[in-house]
């Protein structure tokens, strides 16, 4: 599959999620044959100010790529300045625009999802980056923010006479968050209505949703969030079933609690210690979901403060679950 100039393994991507999708989980993803990453979101007046912060958020791992780094704002000027100065970093691969975040205080500046209300300024945000970069520019939406829920369908046709490669739909709106059930018809209006590549978003968390999803849409690709969490297998276990039609087993008890280790590891050695043990504590939670004494392990968890201890932890919950 191709984004624009962009050559990808595959069509099984990884969605930006704030406080998940870090150069070290993306990693992790890419390893199990995740076809492309986000990540998290940044915000393009923080690179304009040179914000420490943000610029660890840029960064890219050579395993990672190709990658996308996405941007969000609601300043077409500020957005096209924030591009050209991206295009000079060559280890970005793509440029994708948030207009799907429904967070009040990214949608209290007009950001994120308030941008469907908007399709006139979405167009303008987008001709401005696109013409501001020789990366390929993405927009990742929302089916609509409330009231008017097919606002995604306009909101993608502007985006892609404004110079967007693909765009992406999660099919629930702002009002929804993440809750009840996102609705893939609205994927597949978008598919009828615009001729670049559409990626389907919501209620994939397994390989036959991923397969269903494809097949009911007609989308291009898919876009794997929530249930990536604590699960970087999902991506090898959808690829495979979609390329060669094979059912991988889940992983095991021990293999999620190596590589909840490795992802500690990681993570420190990234972010220093005690960054690193704070944001893997609900990682932990995550890896664990459904394992013998979860629940109460996670008390344990979320008073770990050194890598010792939590590695400690992670033997205990072994203990507990698997009995070595």
């Amino acid at each position: 599959m191709k984004i624009g100039s962009v050559e990808l393994k595959n069509n099984v991507f990884l969605a930006p999620m704030a406080g998940v999708t870090d150069k070290v989980f993306r990693v992790l993803c890419k390893e199990m044959g995740c076809g492309l990453v986000y990540s998290e979101m940044v915000s393009a007046k923080g690179i304009m100010h040179n914000n420490r912060n943000t610029q660890k958020l840029l960064e890219i791992d050579e395993a990672e790529k190709p990658a996308a780094v996405q941007l969000f704002g609601s300043d077409p000027v500020i957005m096209g300045k924030m591009a050209e100065k991206l295009d000079e970093n060559k280890d970005i691969a793509i440029l994708d625009i948030n207009m799907g975040c429904p967070a009040p205080k990214i949608v209290k500046n007009g950001e994120g999802s308030a941008l469907l209300q908007n399709p006139e300024l979405i167009g303008e945000i987008v001709k401005a980056v696109s013409q501001s970069t020789s990366k390929p520019v993405t927009v990742k939406m929302r089916k609509g923010f409330e009231g008017e829920e097919s606002a995604c369908v306009k909101a993608a046709v502007k985006a892609a006479e404004s110079g967007a490669a693909a765009v992406t739909i999660h099919g629930r709106t702002r009002e929804q968050y993440y809750s009840g059930k996102a609705d893939w018809d609205i994927i597949k209006e978008v598919k009828k209505n615009v001729d670049i590549p559409v990626i389907g978003n919501g209620d994939i968390n397994s390989p036959q949703s991923a397969k269903a999803m494809l097949e009911y849409t007609g989308c291009d690709a898919i876009m794997i969030g929530r249930a990536a969490e604590g699960n970087p297998w999902i991506f090898k276990r959808v690829i495979s079933y979609l390329q060669d039609g094979i059912m991988l087993d889940e992983p095991t008890y021990k293999e999620r609690l190596d590589m909840a280790r490795r992802h500690l590891d990681m993570l420190v050695d990234f972010k220093g210690e005690h960054i690193g043990v704070c944001e893997m504590r609900k990682h932990l939670g995550w890896y664990i979901k459904g394992l013998p004494h979860s629940a109460e392990m996670r008390v344990v968890i979320n008073t770990a403060a050194t890598c010792e201890r939590m590695h400690k932890v992670i033997d205990e919950i072994q203990t507990k679950a698997i009995g070595n």
